[in-house]
C-alpha cells in the first residue's frame, strides 16, 4: 500500500511539473493587458534606440534573371533550378552598430553595458558592468558569424543573402545623422553607401529608420530628410512607395516620434506648416511609432501618413499588443492612414536589461512568430514589418544563430531547428501574405 501511495505521489508530481512547464511556454502566445510593471514614462523605450512599385532596371542581380510576378509588389528571380520571389511589402529592421577588433580595433555593442534599473533598490539586486566578447556577448543568442563588424564586406554580403532568402524586399536601416550615434556605439552613416550597394546586388530596397538623437527637432528632421534624399535618392536600392493616390514617394519610419510634439511635427508634415515639405522635392511617406493609445490621435494631428508598432513583445505596449490591432487599423482606415504592424520571433533583453524578464516572450520553436504573423495578416495591412534581422541585444533577430556554451554562459539557440529556421519561416509567411493580398483585391 505504501509503495502504491509513493508511486501515486511521484506521478502526481510529474504531472504537475508537466502542466507548469506547458503553461509557461504557452503563456507567450497570449496577449498581455499592457505594460506590467514598467515604470511610468517608459524610460526603457527611449534608450533604443515598394508597396506598388518595382523598376526592374534598378535591380542588378547577376547571374540570375529577373521578371515581374503577378503582383507589382515583388520581383521574381529565376535560377537554373527554380523561381523564387522577394516581396517589397515585407520590411525588416536592420542595425549597423556592431564592431569587432579585426575591423574596428575593438568590440562595439557586443560589449554593451548592463543597463541599471531606474529604481536604485531594484538596480542593486541585479548584475552590473559590461560584457566581455567574444565568449560573453550582449545577447541571449549567439550569431553564426560570431561577434562581427557591420563594416566587414563579407558580413554585409552574408546578411543580404539571408534577407533575400527570407524574401524580405525592404531593409529598414537604423539611421543617425553624420557624426551622431546611439549612447553605446559610434557613428555609422559613412557605412550606408556600402549597405545600399550590397542590398542592390540582391534586389533589396533600403528605407530609413530615423532614430532619436540629442537635439532632434522638426527643423533638424527637415535637414535629415533633405540629406537622405539628396545623397541616396538616385541610388538603385533607394525605396519608394506608391500610394493609393498614385504618388511614388520615399518612405521613412520615425522611431520615438512621440518625443516631438504634434504641433512641431505639423510645421513639417502639414501643407500649412512653416517649413512644410508637402508637395516639395522632399515630400515622403512618414510613419510614426504608436506606443500608447493616445498616440494615434497625436499622429493624426502631426500630419503623419501612418503608424507602426515596432516592439516584438506582445503586450508590452498598447501598439504592440495584437489584441489592439483591429482597433488601430479601423482608426487608420477612418483617417486615411496606413497601419503597419510589426512582428517578431520572440523577445529577451535580459543580457542588457537583467531586470526586464517580465517582458520576455519565448520563441516556442517558431510558434510565437507564427502567431504574431497571423495576427498581422488578420488586419489586412499593406505592409508588414519584422523586428528584427539583427537586434541581438533584445533577442528579436531572425539572423542565423548557433548553439554556444562557455564556462560562464549557455546561450539560447534555435534547436531542434536549423540556424536558418526563422529565415525559412519568414519566407513561408511572406509568400502567404502575398497570396492573401491577391484574394483581398478580388
Amino acid at each position: 500500500m505504501t509503495r502504491l501511495r509513493r508511486k501515486a505521489l511521484v506521478a502526481l508530481f510529474l504531472f504537475t511539473l508537466f502542466i507548469f512547464g506547458t503553461m509557461m511556454g504557452l503563456r507567450t502566445l497570449k496577449p498581455s493587458d499592457g505594460f506590467s510593471d514598467l515604470a511610468p514614462g517608459m524610460d526603457f523605450i527611449g534608450e533604443r534606440s515598394d508597396k506598388r512599385r518595382l523598376e526592374v532596371k534598378d535591380v542588378a542581380v547577376s547571374p540570375v534573371h529577373l521578371h515581374m510576378g503577378s503582383s507589382d509588389t515583388k520581383v521574381v528571380f529565376t535560377k537554373s533550378d527554380r523561381d523564387y520571389s522577394i516581396f517589397y511589402d515585407v520590411h525588416i529592421f536592420y542595425y549597423l552598430w556592431y564592431g569587432s577588433p579585426s575591423v574596428d580595433n575593438k568590440y562595439i555593442h557586443w560589449d554593451h553595458v548592463l543597463v541599471p534599473h531606474w529604481d536604485p533598490k531594484i538596480a542593486a539586486s541585479h548584475a552590473q558592468g559590461r560584457h566581455t566578447p567574444p565568449d560573453d556577448i550582449a545577447g541571449s543568442f549567439y550569431p553564426e558569424l560570431g561577434p562581427y563588424s557591420s563594416r566587414d564586406p563579407n558580413v554585409l554580403e552574408s546578411h543580404m543573402s539571408q534577407i533575400e532568402a527570407a524574401a524580405a524586399g525592404v531593409l529598414v536601416l537604423s539611421w543617425y545623422p553624420p557624426g551622431v550615434a546611439d549612447d553605446h556605439g559610434e557613428p555609422t552613416e559613412d557605412l550606408v553607401p556600402a549597405v545600399m550597394d550590397a542590398a542592390h546586388r540582391h534586389g533589396i530596397k533600403v528605407a530609413f529608420h530615423i532614430q532619436p538623437y540629442k537635439g532632434r527637432t522638426d527643423q533638424s528632421m527637415h535637414d535629415n530628410i533633405r540629406y537622405i534624399i539628396d545623397k541616396y535618392g538616385k541610388h538603385g536600392a533607394f525605396y519608394r512607395f506608391r500610394s493609393s493616390t498614385g504618388k511614388v514617394l520615399p518612405l521613412f519610419y520615425i522611431y520615438d516620434s512621440y518625443l516631438i510634439s504634434p504641433e512641431s511635427w505639423a510645421e513639417l508634415l502639414t501643407t500649412k506648416g512653416s517649413h512644410s515639405i508637402r508637395g516639395t522635392h522632399y515630400d515622403g511617406v512618414f510613419v510614426a511609432l504608436i506606443v500608447e493609445e493616445r498616440h494615434k490621435h497625436n499622429i493624426l494631428a502631426s500630419g503623419f501618413d501612418g503608424m507602426y508598432t515596432y516592439f516584438a513583445s506582445n503586450g508590452f505596449s498598447f501598439g504592440s499588443s495584437h489584441q489592439n490591432w483591429d482597433a488601430i487599423k479601423a482608426f487608420c482606415d477612418a483617417n486615411n492612414l496606413m497601419f503597419i504592424p510589426s512582428v517578431g520571433p520572440g523577445y529577451i533583453d535580459t543580457a542588457v536589461r537583467p531586470w526586464n524578464n517580465h517582458n520576455t516572450r519565448n520563441r516556442v520553436n517558431g510558434r510565437y512568430y507564427e502567431t504574431s504573423l497571423q495576427a498581422a495578416l488578420s488586419v489586412r495591412p499593406d505592409i508588414v514589418t519584422i523586428t528584427s534581422f539583427n537586434q541581438w541585444h533584445e533577442g528579436t533577430q531572425i539572423e542565423k544563430a548557433v548553439p554556444k556554451k562557455t564556462t560562464a554562459r549557455l546561450y539560447l539557440d534555435y534547436q531542434p531547428n536549423q540556424p536558418n529556421h526563422y529565415l525559412e519561416l519568414t519566407r513561408q509567411w511572406a509568400e502567404n501574405f502575398n497570396k492573401e493580398k491577391d484574394k483581398w483585391l478580388m
